[in-house]
């Protein structure tokens, strides 16, 4: 299901915004997971990059717009960011986020009817890529190849871990490579496939991933993983 954020600090603006997304979603037959957030620190505070589209007021009192889409860009370079505001001159900016547009307050319903449609556009012109796979419990799971974090060999098995949850799979972790080899994974040591869309940073000879885990680099794939992240952070347009 798409995920739709709101984040606005002004009552009367959030209540408007929402009753669009309700019209919007009765009117087209579309169903949204719909998200509100009182302010940009709000929908920081644990983000994670499941959003498809982010309406995002630019004037908040505690972290404004702007900062907040800079900040949502570090992790997450996919989600449609769409800024709301009272005066053009602050959309200008939204081009150093790669946002897509920007509505003008008090937001009409025509104005966000266009930009939604424009933004589902965009959104369903991706090819998202789901890994289907047989856990060793017998269950099969269908998973988002976006939301794999990193890819573990344990003995005769690789843990596969998501933003939800592992899963272990009798396979090879040569093999996972080669299945992942287009979706911008990085084998960064002998045991660890990572994916590049959830490092956050490097220290030394380690790399920092989404939630905290940091995953050894081994000392003759430090340079290309170096450069195979920097091309992908420049391909992706994230702020860095």
């Amino acid at each position: 299901m798409i995920r739709v954020g709101v984040v606005e600090d002004d009552p009367a603006s959030i209540d408007r915004l929402l009753s669009h997304l309700d019209r919007f979603q009765r009117e087209q037959g579309e169903a949204f997971h719909v998200g509100a957030f009182r302010d940009g620190a709000d929908i920081l505070e644990d983000y994670r990059p499941d959003w498809d589209i982010l309406f995002l007021d630019i004037q908040m009192e505690r972290v404004d717009g702007m900062t907040a889409a800079r900040r949502i860009r570090e992790v997450d370079s996919e989600v449609i960011i769409v800024f709301v505001t009272s005066s053009p001159q602050y959309a200008v900016a939204g081009y150093e986020v790669d946002a897509l547009s920007y509505l003008m307050k008090p937001v009409t319903y025509a104005a966000f009817a266009q930009e939604l449609t424009r933004s589902l556009v965009r959104l369903r012109r991706r090819e998202r890529r789901h890994l289907l796979f047989a856990a060793v419990d017998g269950d099969r799971h269908r998973v988002d190849i976006a939301d794999i974090l990193y890819i573990e060999s344990v003995k005769h098995h690789v843990m596969i871990h998501t933003l939800d949850a592992d899963h272990t799979v009798v396979t090879t972790l040569k093999a996972m490579e080669s299945e992942l080899a287009d979706d911008g994974f990085f084998r960064c040591n002998s045991g660890y496939l990572v994916n590049l869309r959830h490092v956050t940073g490097v220290e030394g000879n380690d790399c920092r991933v989404r939630g905290g885990v940091r995953l050894q680099i081994s000392r003759p794939r430090k340079k290309e993983f170096l450069a195979v992240l920097s091309a992908y952070i420049s391909a992706r347009g994230i702020t860095t």
